[in-house]
């Protein structure tokens, strides 16, 4: 019997025909990527392009410039809001957008301020922050920063986005009815959401929108990161805002589907009769609800707490995840603490979902339960301390770059820290009885939220602009843009914790001034709040301004930075162009050597830093770009 030949691949040993064979098939395969990268590139209509693309950075920025239009929309919405609290009665011009049933001569129905309050929070978590950190950034920067080629699932992603779109465009198109949108709250609580204006069934069509959108993110971001991963790219070298992002994706996956069995199950309440939370005798308007009984109001804020409190943590941890980076590239030193960070993000993703009820302390579920989850509640304060301590110990003896993104994400931290600290209180069952449903909380949230979530979303948009542009955001008006919006951000959300401590009950379309316990200080403090609120809205001009001259001059292929302008050492930087190639992203996929933050290291020869990709340091070519080794990294077939 003849014996076969023997072929060296590599450190591998083939038969001659098996080695043929797979000639074959990686030509074949090379031929079929020539052959779709000609169609797509030059055949494929726009709207297959830039409408309905599976490419995930358009995806990203899909997601991102919808995201930032919601935002405006609903701090828009805001403004309207603190009009009223601010000089409650007044009749504004402004005001009458919203149509004389709302707002009759300008001035503004209490009726419309619920309207008003319940979309402003909706939009702004469901439809504004949560897209942003997650849809956006994640799915532009995550498959670059691991070294994919595309996300796992990209029709599946391209549908993520068209149910997110659609959701959101339900939800305001409720604006239009006669008797306005929801107005039971961002929370909707049953019964009242129940019996409330059709408003609130678009409310809720738009959830479930929304939900799916998510969860099919969520898979598609678990799936593309533990499989799509570069070659030398273990998890431990994985960026840190790669591990939020992982977490995010977890946390969505595992905590919107109760709310949307929920969503559903209050959609049958209202459409066909059924009474999944409607309590027996419930009397409306001295008529008594026939398809009343046996429900349970609480099983709805269970159900809907079950989501809300992970979702506080969809919105910090990629919060995190960004000034993590931006702190890193601008302190030029590895990240203090990496390790204790990653297992502080697995730790916090875990005890997330058994913190829920202590939102609930006031629905009297017993001195036994609350005691757990006011536990649970000082638990999970103290990965939040690691992380945010890692942080700062980072800034030590560093020489800071103050940039536009590192200003924003210098301020996250002390912002994040007044917002977790706020909250500690709130998580102790004697403290809350006073505080619950104060201004306290709104400050509290806010603070992590406004001034911490959204200032890193700023960042994040600051330091990955020119990544997606080829430009740098004008710094001049990156800086005005940043110190307009800390000062009036503090002034809007600082006076409420006086509030709150005071008994100001939040809701009040008056802003207290009816009760003779808040009547002086909301007459003191809630006009200061709507002019820092009026001024927060005219330092985002700046911003508007910069943002749309730099994507109109990229559009015309004006580049006004070389490939890697803050000179990172993660591969989405040193690896790739900027913008980045069509799909496939990189022209030779990069193998990876080391961890993400490698500067100032004992390799560091020529310069501060030696990129994830790069074999030995080297020194870059002249005017930045992609280094040599790039051109020698192994093609994975």
């Amino acid at each position: 019997m003849a014996q076969r030949k023997q072929l060296r691949v590599g450190n591998q040993w083939l038969y001659a025909d098996d080695a043929e064979r797979l000639l074959r098939d990686a030509i074949r395969i090379r031929d079929q990527e020539e052959q779709r990268h000609r169609i797509e590139g030059h055949v494929q209509p726009w709207w297959k392009r830039y409408v309905f693309s599976t490419d995930h950075k358009w995806i990203g920025l899909q997601y991102g410039f919808t995201a930032l239009c919601f935002l405006l929309f609903g701090f828009c919405l805001m403004i309207l809001m603190r009009l009223q609290l601010g000089w409650p009665g007044h009749a504004f011009s402004l005001m009458k957008i919203l149509g004389e049933n709302r707002a009759p001569g300008g001035v503004l129905l209490p009726e419309a301020y619920n309207q008003l309050g319940a979309m402003h929070g909706t939009i702004m978590v469901f439809l504004a922050i949560v897209p942003l950190a997650v849809g956006a950034f994640g799915n532009y920067v995550v498959p670059l920063q691991i070294g994919a080629p595309d996300m796992a699932f990209p029709k599946l992603n391209m549908i993520s986005y068209w149910c997110y779109l659609p959701g959101g465009l339900v939800m305001l198109s409720s604006f239009a009815l006669k008797d306005g949108t929801a107005n039971s709250g961002w929370t909707s609580y049953a019964p009242l959401s129940v019996i409330a204006t059709k408003g609130q069934t678009f409310w809720l069509f738009g959830m479930v929108l929304l939900i799916t959108s998510s969860l099919l993110g969520s898979v598609n971001f678990i799936v593309t990161i533990i499989q799509l991963r570069a070659k030398g790219m273990t998890f431990m070298r994985l960026p840190f805002f790669v591990w939020a992002q992982l977490v995010t994706g977890f946390l969505l996956l595992l905590a919107f589907p109760p709310l949307e069995a929920a969503a559903v199950l209050q959609l049958m309440d209202r459409v066909a009769g059924t009474s999944f939370f409607l309590p027996s005798g419930l009397v409306i308007s001295g008529q008594q609800l026939h398809n009343a009984g046996g429900g349970n109001p609480l099983l709805w804020q269970h159900l809907f707490w079950f989501l809300a409190h992970p979702e506080v943590y969809v919105l910090i941890l990629p919060a995190m995840g960004i000034v993590a980076e931006v702190i890193a590239n601008n302190t030029r030193k590895p990240l203090w603490g990496y390790r204790s960070m990653v297992g502080s993000v697995i730790f916090i993703g875990f005890m997330s979902f058994v913190v829920w009820a202590h939102h609930m302390f006031l629905t009297g579920m017993g001195t036994l339960i609350s005691a757990f989850f006011q536990t649970t509640t000082m638990i999970i304060s103290v990965p939040s301390v690691i992380i945010l301590t890692a942080l700062f110990i980072s800034l030590y003896g560093a020489s800071i770059r103050f940039t536009t993104p590192m200003l924003f994400a210098l301020a996250f931290l002390p912002m994040f820290g007044i917002g977790g600290l706020t909250g500690l209180p709130l998580g102790l069952v004697t403290a809350d009885l006073h505080l619950h449903d104060t201004y306290y909380v709104i400050g509290h949230f806010h603070y992590v939220v406004a001034p911490g979530t959204i200032f890193a979303m700023f960042a994040g948009i600051y330091y990955w602009f020119p990544k997606a542009t080829g430009r740098k955001l004008n710094d001049f008006w990156g800086r005005v843009h940043f110190w307009g919006s800390f000062l009036c951000i503090n002034g809007v959300f600082m006076p409420m914790f006086a509030q709150g401590l005071a008994g100001v009950s939040r809701r009040l379309y008056d802003g207290g001034i009816q009760y003779a316990h808040a009547k002086a200080i909301a007459e003191q403090t809630n006009p200061f709040m709507s002019i820092s609120a009026i001024g927060l809205l005219v330092f985002q001009v700046p911003f508007i301004f910069n943002f749309f001259a730099n994507v109109l001059a990229a559009m015309r292929g004006k580049k006004n930075v070389d490939d890697n302008p803050w000179q990172a050492t993660t591969i989405e930087w040193a690896a790739t162009t900027s913008p980045p190639l069509g799909h496939g992203n990189f022209a030779v996929l990069p193998v990876v050597h080391r961890g993400p933050y490698e500067y100032n290291c004992p390799e560091c020869t020529t310069t501060d830093f030696v990129p994830q990709h790069a074999e030995i340091a080297a020194v870059p070519p002249p005017g930045g770009g992609m280094l040599p080794e790039a051109a020698v990294a192994q093609r994975e077939m």
